[in-house]
């Protein structure tokens, strides 16, 4: 029997939208989503896949997001009418969590719902009564979930479980790439050096919203006087810069290439670069500090070598696997020193020392998403405690 699945989308615009769709058809499910738009939908001309608009809200412009909430719970009935009764709901983000219990009660409300949380926003750790209110929020509305989905074991330790009031089976699911078929990542890499004369290439992929990061690498680029490029690539969060295109546009050494599609061009933007930037400050010291980025999993799959900061989660993985760079402090100068000592030699031995880590490290695989749908076919509102099922779980091949 097929499992339906209804998932709630705080961003139809957003890459990771659309992989967590493609992994939950891949393992068997059917999906309906209804979301919330943002920019162009990643989800637009895929097959299969019903996608209802809830409304439209904006990065950055919090209290708009609170009304478009509001304003899609009241007509959500008539949002879902007509599409098949799911047999499990999903919602990501906290937004769309507070419509998750009321979209059950429009089919019944033996629904289980699933609450995904792969970032944690910093209002949910402010100290002040904003942080309260919200944390009292994700409370109210998760108390209806039957299991929690996220992607860091750092995000359980330091929030899910000492603040966040959620008492939850918890399963964690790494940011890794889909991968239909063995093949791509089955043959062994040789490192990619640069042309003689041409420059080292560090890529900044995917969702790009932190103008700590594009200060430091276009100061860098610049010190650097074209031994280094940096390449970007991705969707831009224009809210939180001050004239993006135009400050990217008018740096040496500096390109942007704009959006690609994950994970169909994930190899050839990775092969296109020599090394990963896994270094963000968007929310230092929380979530920043915190999360296991997609470009990690993406970099190490495809030979890029990671930069990250030593005393992040981030930082940690590289150490414990010995597999890239991390550094104390991110810096123009830090970094500009540390490529000032790149040799052909010490970069052979870090890309080889990646192309050696197990690809199941960086892959979610055909059985890992069939593993995902059976765990969610599984969930029974009936269990009376959350100590019936393991406190974190991980879909593994």
């Amino acid at each position: 029997m097929t499992l339906n699945v209804l998932y709630l989308a705080h961003d139809l615009a957003d890459a990771a939208i659309r992989r967590r769709v493609l992994t939950l058809k891949a393992g068997g499910a059917d999906v309906t989503v209804a979301g919330f738009k943002r920019g162009a939908s990643v989800l637009a001309g895929e097959q299969d896949v019903q996608t209802i608009v809830l409304g439209r809200t904006a990065d950055g412009r919090f209290a708009q997001r609170i009304a478009a909430v509001i304003s899609a719970r009241m007509t959500l009935k008539r949002g879902l009418a007509g599409i098949v009764r799911p047999d499990v709901i999903i919602a990501r983000n906290l937004e769309t969590l507070a419509l998750a219990g009321h979209a059950a009660s429009l089919f019944g409300r033996d629904i289980p719902v699933v609450y995904e949380c792969l970032d944690i926003h910093r209002l949910l750790l402010d100290e002040g009564i904003k942080g309260r209110l919200m944390r009292q929020a994700q409370r109210h509305f998760g108390s209806r979930a039957s299991l929690l989905i996220t992607s860091s074991p750092a995000f359980v330790e330091n929030f899910f479980k000492p603040r966040s009031g959620l008492d939850l089976p918890i399963l964690l699911l790494e940011n890794k790439v889909l991968a239909f078929k063995p093949e791509p990542v089955s043959e062994p890499r040789a490192p990619r050096l640069p042309e003689a004369g041409k420059p080292w290439r560090v890529g900044w992929f995917g969702a790009i919203r932190c103008r700590k990061s594009l200060d430091i690498l276009i100061d860098f680029a610049s010190r650097m006087e074209g031994k280094v490029e940096i390449v970007l690539r991705g969707r831009p969060a224009y809210s939180e810069f001050d004239g993006f295109d135009d400050k990217v546009n008018a740096a040496p050494h500096v390109e942007f290439h704009g959006a690609y599609r994950n994970p169909e061009d994930l190899a050839a933007i990775y092969h296109d670069v020599h090394f990963t930037w896994a270094i963000d400050f968007f929310e230092e010291g929380l979530n920043s500090s915190w999360l296991l980025p997609n470009r990690l999993y993406e970099g190490g799959l495809y030979g890029a070598v990671p930069i990250a900061l030593s005393a992040t989660e981030t930082g940690r993985f590289v150490e414990r696997r010995g597999i890239g760079m991390t550094l104390d402090r991110a810096t123009p100068q830090t970094l500009q020193a540390l490529f000032e000592g790149m040799t052909e030699a010490r970069y052979s031995e870090l890309a080889s020392r990646l192309a050696a880590v197990e690809r199941s490290q960086w892959v979610t695989g055909p059985a890992d998403c069939r593993a995902l749908v059976a765990r969610l076919a599984a969930l029974d509102l009936n269990i009376s405690s959350p100590a019936d099922v393991p406190a974190i779980s991980t879909v593994q091949s």
